[in-house]
Parts: structure tokens; sequence; C-alpha cells
């Protein structure tokens, strides 16, 4: 039959218990029978001693104290009222017998004798029975201390039993939990924990045991498919034309793909389980992608015999929601941008093409309004007119489309210098103003005193100033007003544009500058949706900056702005 810790622990305890209540009652009551048995002494028998030997001095005084006789009697009769020990009563009445028959007679004196016998017999009782009393507590008290002696002893093992079995019956079985525990912490599920307790240490070694059983059992069956998923994912990974770079929460090394492996040069074998920024001092490629630059478009990696193009993707790998690694993907961008280059030299081949052969026709449609070629009808002008706005029209495109190409080829050239921030207001209202009178629009101007020059291109900054007027009389009401202003803001020189058309919803103005954007609803077929994206390109090119606010109903208002000095 088992015993649980917690019986032994009650069983312990109520022994204890029980010792302890046994020795304090026992010790009260050997305490309060000595305290007993001494004041009997001291009081029954003392007190007879101390009425014998008054009488007896009453006794030796009486022939010369008359009070004599009254104390010897006063004497006797507390006597009589304190007998307390076998014999001391018949004594007692022989002394009273005598004390009356001496007072009948008191010339008498030959009673004394017996008188003073009498009073020794009273005497003699009493000092026996303190004699033999003082013998009881001394036996009681002697009886008291073995018995105490023995219990104290018995309680004195049993706690040394328990201080040096107790401890260990806790303290044991929990250090084998505590090493098992942390076995299984290390993912060692082999550790089994045996106690021969049939109690609660027994039950908890049990479930222990059952526990890393499972665990065991778990690990091993779901290894071989971590494995087999391990093995199938490397293969995806290595099988993708982009490179490929994990790396942990410390940013050390897991792994690489083939991929990788040949644009950074190394092997992965080499290099797993090192810190990147270590080998980052030794190969610049890796410092490249190690460098937090959300700024870099793309990265031009000589790789397969040639200059190929790849975009940097860093995806964070998190776990309820803590980064625990990165993934670094190098995507080979390269046929894009051999596709995005060939478009650019076939739209540029194309403008500028183009371009002869439509200055040609604007040309000769101008020589035919010329009187002195012949006259015309009113069908021909309008026909000549047509021809000239249709040109015009293409024209602007094919500069738009030749701008954008020398951006995406990187082949824009600036000519910086100091410019007045007047004289590019006053050239591109210029440029604007024949527009604008069709339409009937006025083009108000403030220009600040004193404006400071700037460094700047003045064609292209012109060429912007422009195209933002020629939207704003585009999208104004016939009769409205075209605000263009020039200001010096917070150390900068500032050129704007307002105007009175309808606005732009405010969910599309972080698009505005998009190439080919255009906002819907605007049914602007005859644009290429170029214009403020090439202007953007053109103000950012020079060190500007540019911006738009704009309301729905409130117009909106173009601007950009270039550091004052010249």
């Amino acid at each position: 039959m088992s015993v649980r810790l917690k019986t032994k622990l009650s069983l312990g305890l109520i022994f204890l218990f029980v010792v302890i209540l046994l020795f304090g009652i026992l010790g009260l009551f050997y305490i309060n029978r000595l305290s007993t048995e001494g004041r009997l002494v001291l009081q029954n028998n003392r007190e007879s001693l101390v009425y014998g030997n008054n009488m007896l001095q009453a006794l030796e005084d009486v022939h010369t104290n008359k009070d004599a006789i009254e104390q010897f009697r006063e004497n006797l009769k507390r006597q009589q009222g304190n007998i307390t020990e076998v014999g001391e009563k018949e004594a007692t009445d022989d002394l009273t017998r005598l004390f009356s028959e001496w007072i009948a007679d008191p010339s008498d004196s030959a009673a004394f004798p017996h008188i003073r016998r009498a009073i020794y017999k009273i005497l003699e009782l009493n000092e026996n029975a303190i004699l033999r009393k003082s013998e009881g507590a001394q036996h009681t008290a002697e009886s008291a201390k073995n018995i105490l002696t023995i219990i104290f002893t018995v309680l004195t093992l049993v706690a040394f039993t328990f201080i040096f079995n107790l401890p260990g019956i806790i303290s044991d079985p929990i250090r084998n939990l505590s090493e098992g525990i942390l076995e299984i912490a290390r993912k060692n599920y082999k550790k089994r924990i045996y106690l021969k307790q049939d109690d609660e240490f027994g039950d908890l070694a049990n479930a222990f045991n059952i526990m890393a059983g499972k665990l065991d059992e778990y690990e091993s069956s779901n290894l071989a498919k971590i494995k087999f998923e391990k093995s199938r994912i490397e293969t995806i990974i290595n099988q993708m034309r982009d490179g490929i770079i994990g790396l942990d929460e410390k940013r050390n090394i897991l792994f690489l793909n083939a991929v990788a492996e040949k644009l950074l040069g190394l092997r992965e074998a080499d290099i797993s389980g090192s810190y990147a920024p270590d080998i980052a001092l030794r190969n610049d490629l890796v410092r490249t992608l190690l460098q937090d630059d959300s700024s870099r478009k793309d990265l031009k990696i000589y790789a397969d015999g040639k200059e190929s193009y790849f975009s940097k993707d860093v995806l964070n790998v998190t776990n309820n929601e803590s980064v625990i690694g990165q993934v670094i993907v190098l995507r080979n961008i390269t046929p894009f941008h051999e596709l995005n280059e060939a478009k650019t030299n076939f739209i540029a081949t194309v403008s500028h093409e183009l371009k002869t052969p439509l200055s040609s026709i604007k040309m000769s449609a101008k020589l035919l309004t010329d009187l002195r070629v012949g006259g015309l009808n009113d069908e021909q002008k309008e026909l000549i007119r047509s021809i000239t706005d249709d040109a015009d029209r293409l024209l602007k495109i094919t500069g738009e489309l030749l701008n954008m190409s020398q951006l995406e080829t990187g082949n824009i050239q600036l000519k910086m210098q100091a410019a007045s921030p007047g004289d590019i207001v006053e050239q591109s209202i210029r440029a604007v103003l024949f527009q604008a009178q069709q339409r009937q629009i006025q083009i108000r101007t403030h220009v600040d005193e004193g404006l400071p020059p700037i460094q700047a291109d003045v064609e292209k900054t012109s060429w912007v100033l422009i195209n933002f007027l020629t939207n704003a009389i585009k999208y104004s009401p016939e009769g409205a007003e075209v605000e263009v202003d020039a200001s010096r803001k917070n150390g900068k020189v500032e050129f704007t544009v307002r105007d009175q058309g309808k606005g732009i919803e405010e969910k599309y103005l972080p698009r505005i500058f998009e190439r080919y954007f255009k906002v819907p609803g605007t049914h602007d077929r005859n644009g290429t949706g170029l214009g403020l994206s090439i202007s953007k390109e053109f103000i950012e090119a020079q060190g500007g900056q540019i911006w738009v606010d704009s309301r729905i109903g409130e117009g909106s208002r173009f601007g950009f702005s270039f550091a004052a000095g010249g």
C-alpha cells in the first residue's frame, strides 16, 4: 500500500504535535503536583509546628507572664482546627484534656510534664509528616524528570530524523525534476526520471516521462518531414533565377542560393554562419546589399558575361510581430532594361526623325498663308490653320518624347548659370500669351522686387513654367484669370502658377508627377501624360523642389523653388 507524501507529512506533523502536547500536559501535571505537595508541607504541618512551639513557650512563661495561659489556649484552639495527620487528633484531644485539668488546678505543676509530652507528640507527628511529604515530593520530581527526559529524548530523535530525512524526501525529487526539465529545454527528449516513490513526486516523475516520450515521438516523427521540406525549399531556391541571401536576426548569413553564389563570388559552405558585415569588409557587393539605401534604383552587376541589372528587395521574416531575420532578393531585370533601352532608343529615333519633316510642314503651311504665293479662300485658310495646329501639337509631343528619352538614358545636359527670376517669368508668359488671348484668359503677374538671381538652366526652367501655364490655361474656364508669382520664402525663390479650374481630387495628388498619368475625367486626348513628369525631372536635376496644391472647386497651384543666390 503506497503512502502519499501529503500523508507522510501529515503523520509526521501529527506525531510531533502529540509528543509536544503530551510533553506539555505531563510537565504541567507534575509541576502542579509538586506545587500542591510543597504548599501542604509549608502550610498545614508547619502551622502545627508553630502552634506547638508557641504552647511550649507559653507553658515556660506561665509564672512570669499573666497572658501565658490565654496564649496557650489560643494556640491550642488553632491546633484543634489544623489536624491533618493520623494520630494527631488523639494527641490533640489528650493535650486538651490535660490543659483542662491544669486550668482546674493551676497550682498543680505536676501536670506540666504530661502537657509537654502531649505537645511533643503533636510536633513529632507533623515533623514526620513533613519528612514523608518531602520524600514524596522528591519522588514525584524524580519521576517527572525521568518521564520528561524520555519524552525529550524521543522528541529529539524524531526531530533529528525529520531534519535529516524530510529535506531529502522533498529536495531530491525536485532536483531530479529540475535536471530533467533542463534536459528537455536542451531538446534532449531521451531524458527520463526514475523515482522509487509512490507519492506525488512519483506521479510527477511518471507524468514527466510521459511528456518526454511524447516530445521524443513528435520530434522523431517531424524531423524527417522538416528535413524533406528543407531539401525541397533549398531545391526551389537554387532553381530560381533570382539571387537569394538569408540572414538571421543578428545579421549572420544563413544561406545563399546558386545565383547569389555566382553574383557574390562566394561559396555558401565558406561563409554560412558568418557575420555579414565582416564579409562586407572584403566584398563590395555584400557591402552594397547591406546598405539601407532606399533611393538606390537598380544595381549594375557583371553577370553571365555582360553587364546585368538587378533590383534589390529586402523582406523581413517575422514571428509574432518580431523580426527574426531578413531575406535579400536580387531580381534579374536585365531583359526589362534591354527592352526599355530599345524602347527609349526607338522613341528618340522616331521623335528626332519626325521633328524635321514636321518643322518643314509647319514652315510650308506658313508660306502658304503668304499673299505673295497666292490668295486663299476661307476653306483653304481653315485647312492651313488645322495643319499648323496639328504640326504644333506633334512638335510638342516629339519634344516631350525627346526630353524623356534624354532623362531615361541619362543624357540630359544642364546649362547652369545665374538667371533672373523676373526674366524667366517674362519669357514664359510671352510663350503662352497668344494661347491665353485665344481663350480670353488674363494672366496676372507678381514678381517681388529685389529677388536675387538663381543658379538654373534657363531654357529648361522656362520650359517647366511654360508647361504649368499651358495646363492652367487649358483647364481654366474662358474669361478666367491665371496668377503667376515669383517670391522669396525661407531663403528660396519660389515660382507658382495658380488657375481657376475645377481642381484635382486629393487622392490623385501623389501621382500627379508620374509618367503617363492623367487625372481621370480630364478627357485630354492630345497630351502624353509626360509634361509634369519631365518638369519634375528638370527641376530636381537642378537641385530644386516641385509641388502641387489643389482642392476640388478651388483650382490648382503648381510651384517649384530654387535656393537663392547667384
